[in-house]
């Protein structure tokens, strides 16, 4: 009932979750009942990238809370983002059994390649999809919270906070990138055939990867609203802006800190597992800590602190790239720092802040 009474008075959110509904059936029946050669058709491809962007927004879902409702500045949250990605990786691969290049029922190709005799112990109950699911919930979220309870703990703020999440990311990226490591080395997981015995190259399939991700986001948005409007989000935002006087009235504030925290990084680790059987391969890349800093400027695009608008931050800059490294591609960066620029300089509470200046101006 609660949960209702805060969508309710969430205009903005009514309308993401709408026009998320609405893109939910307009889509799949685009897609598949609408003749390819029909104007209205949307095809396969653009159901994937469409697919990609939601999953990408539901990162930048992720970000904005800890960013925007906590004042903590993650330069590594796309680390979560990886986790969830592989351990959705590590499921897929185990799905080709036989059907790799070397025909092993057991080992995926690269580990065969690499002359390894056995399976992994840490690879072991990915060939069940429940299992992996647990993984991709539990893998970002232990991480999250080893890393939060240590650093919270030590009362770590600011700047110093900042560059330990991207010490911590680019750690991850150089691990990963090693052959002995046991996840693919330089080349990630990729050759994937099928998900739940469903053939990942059928429209059908993609189609239901798009609405998965749609539904998480729609989830997602859902509960971190419902979290930031409740005495738990009036406390983050006290936080954010008061740190010391919180914990001279007695607020225990690194529990605050870290329970949010441990949140962001299960919704980036789902959006990870989301993100890698429509893209088709994870590698150590993902862990970039570029990434984790692109991911921050959606936010500011969008609107930090408002939740949606991380998510118009995302769908905006990624269409943009989209579109910018097809057209133009040597001039790109150039558009993203020229977006970010402006945006900083003269709309501070970004793109949907432009709502409470005209309301301000009237």
């Amino acid at each position: 009932m609660r949960m209702l009474e805060t969508l309710v008075q969430d205009k903005p959110g009514q309308w993401l979750l709408g026009l998320l509904l609405a893109t939910s059936i307009i889509v799949p029946i685009c897609n598949l009942l609408v003749p390819p050669d029909n104007i209205f058709h949307i095809s396969t491809y653009s159901v994937t990238l469409i697919g990609k962007y939601l999953a990408f927004a539901l990162l930048a879902l992720s970000a904005d809370l800890v960013w925007g409702y906590l004042g903590i500045l993650s330069l590594g949250h796309g680390a979560f983002f990886a986790l969830g990605g592989y351990a959705m990786g590590m499921y897929l691969m185990r799905q080709i059994g036989d059907r790799g290049v070397y025909g092993n029922p057991e080992l995926p190709d690269f580990m065969v390649f690499l002359n390894w005799s056995e399976l992994p112990w840490f690879w072991h109950g990915f060939d069940q999809f429940w299992f992996a699911v647990l993984m991709i919930i539990l893998v970002p979220g232990v991480l999250a919270y080893v890393f939060g309870y240590l650093a919270f703990r030590s009362r770590v703020t600011g700047v110093y906070l900042s560059i330990m999440t991207q010490a911590l990311t680019y750690a991850l990226m150089l691990a990963f990138f090693r052959n002995e490591m046991g996840f693919g080395g330089n080349n990630g997981l990729t050759d994937f055939k099928d998900i739940l015995g469903f053939d990942l190259r059928e429209d059908s399939t993609r189609i239901a990867l798009f609405l998965a991700t749609a539904l998480a986001l729609a989830i997602g948005y859902i509960i971190s609203r419902y979290i930031v409007s409740s005495r738990l989000g009036l406390a983050c935002v006290a936080v954010r802006d008061a740190e010391s006087r919180c914990r001279f009235v007695g607020y225990r504030v690194e529990y605050i800190k870290l329970g949010i925290f441990v949140f962001s990084a299960v919704l980036a680790g789902i959006a990870g597992a989301l993100y890698v059987p429509q893209v088709g391969i994870i590698n150590p890349g993902e862990f970039s800590p570029l990434n984790s800093i692109e991911l921050i400027i959606w936010v500011a695009i969008g609107g930090r602190g408002t939740l949606y608008g991380a998510v118009v931050g995302a769908l905006l800059v990624n269409y943009s790239k989209t579109y910018f490294t097809a057209e133009f591609p040597e001039v790109w960066l150039y558009a993203l720092g020229a977006m970010f620029v402006l945006v900083t300089l003269f709309l501070p509470k970004g793109i949907v802040g432009l709502r409470s200046m005209r309301a301000a101006k009237a």
